[in-house]
């Protein structure tokens, strides 16, 4: 399995016309590798590790086709370690304890292993355990690899086993490098102009292995001429986005869409919810999400922020896709623009911690009712003044428990609605003070 590739000593061309392109690309050594820079350069650390041989067990954390597995084979070349690499979708208990009984029995025979485990998320909890004392006394150094965030996917113990070295997607230039390095071992270019061939660098998205499917595909094309970008897409699908709506890009993705509304910039608010909703996204998940940011981002500043929001949902569940998506899209976008606060959210969490602290505390008798004689003997409703009687319809009393002091949860921004709120609270603030001298 090849995912970065640079040249490698090569047979004749009848031995290896057969053989898949990625394979026929596949690095001899870590130097041969494209891309990963910050993992493999002079000072990443991987190279450092090398360096003062002091290689330990690993987690590379990336998308798919970035190098990985190709990474993790060389890293065994340059050690002098027994590759022996395995799937968590395919390998269940039974095969695990084999794994392990070969690497001891190599142990004893002078010979280490480095265990590659791909897709290492997928082992359960228990099966994760399973790993610690082979890694503890050296029986295997363990490279797993995933594509979800090992902060959340696996165990702690492993974590603190093993160093975690994140791997990126390839930039255009490194992608452009492994087609010419494809085409120098094809013995040919491939039959496309400038746009097209940036076309067919973004088709694969960022991934290595992708890109010459591609490649392999494209090269055996007769076209009359060079292909431009119409005539390229027309003959070759673009490939998915990477999208997993219960994995990272998920709450990636929703967290950039979340953080671009509350920084006011509609363009970027509104290419995040494209990209999910191109990534498979379920639009009612999008609109229950813009709905929240309109309650917790701009809250009272602009009351009508969520009815916008609520309106948007409404004609979604009515026209379905795509034609309600552009309702959504609408909410996104005024949601951007409108003013922004946090005010009531914050006031709210404030008031729900002063809750749990003094939740015993009763409310104060006046403001109690009283349907039995007992509890109006008991004071209930005692001193009570009934608002509308009073001056400007505000009596001033008291309605925190007798044993808190006031509070003052809620704080209006000088933005949007807001501001007329705040002139009220300062308003009600002044008669306070005044009804209680």
């Amino acid at each position: 399995m090849a995912d970065l590739f640079d040249t490698e000593p090569q047979g004749t061309k009848e031995a290896s016309a057969h053989r898949p392109l990625a394979d026929r690309l596949r690095p001899q050594t870590l130097a041969e590798v494209i891309g990963q820079e910050k993992v493999l350069g002079p000072d990443g650390p991987l190279t450092t590790m090398l360096a003062s041989g002091s290689l330990g067990s690993l987690i590379f954390w990336g998308p798919p086709g970035v190098g990985k597995t190709t990474i993790a084979r060389l890293l065994a070349h340059e050690t002098d370690l027994q590759f022996v690499q395995i799937s968590a979708i395919f390998t269940g208990v039974p095969e695990l304890r084999k794994v392990f009984e070969a690497a001891k029995i190599r142990r004893q025979n002078g010979q280490g292993t480095l265990l590659f485990v791909d897709e290492i998320h997928r082992f359960n909890k228990a099966q994760q355990d399973g790993f610690l004392p082979h890694m503890e006394d050296g029986t295997i150094l363990l490279v797993g690899a995933t594509t979800e965030n090992p902060s959340f996917e696996l165990n702690a113990a492993v974590l603190s086993r093993a160093q975690v070295l994140v791997l990126e997607r390839l930039p255009l230039s490194d992608l452009e490098r492994l087609a010419q390095r494809a085409e120098a071992e094809l013995g040919k270019q491939l039959p496309l102009d400038g746009p097209a061939r940036e076309v067919l660098l973004e088709m694969a998205d960022g991934d290595g292995r992708a890109l010459l499917n591609l490649v392999e595909q494209v090269a055996a094309w007769t076209p009359e001429g060079k292909l431009d970008p119409a005539a390229l897409s027309a003959r070759l699908s673009r490939r998915a986005a990477q999208y997993d709506k219960s994995g990272d890009a998920h709450y990636n993705l929703i967290s950039a869409l979340h953080k671009s509304v509350r920084g006011s910039d509609p363009d970027a608010a509104l290419y995040w919810f494209a990209r999910m909703l191109e990534g498979g996204e379920d639009p009612r998940y999008l609109a229950r999400r813009i709905t929240r940011m309109a309650v917790e981002d701009i809250g009272l500043a602009d009351p009508q922020a969520q009815a916008i929001c609520l309106q948007g949902w409404e004609t979604y569940e009515r026209l379905g896709s795509p034609e309600g998506e552009l309702a959504l899209a609408q909410a996104v976008a005024y949601l951007a623009l409108a003013p922004k606060s946090n005010a009531a959210y914050v006031a709210y969490k404030a008031a729900r911690a002063d809750a749990k602290k003094t939740g015993s505390e009763p409310p104060p008798k006046h403001i109690l009712n009283a349907p039995t004689g007992l509890m109006k003997d008991q004071g209930y409703g005692a001193g009570y003044a009934y608002d509308h009687d009073a001056e400007d319809a505000f009596s001033g009393q008291n309605y925190f428990p007798e044993a808190m002091t006031r509070r003052e949860f809620y704080k209006p921004v000088e933005r949007g609605f807001e501001r007329d709120l705040k002139k009220r609270l300062d308003y009600f603030a002044r008669l306070r003070a005044k009804r209680e001298t």
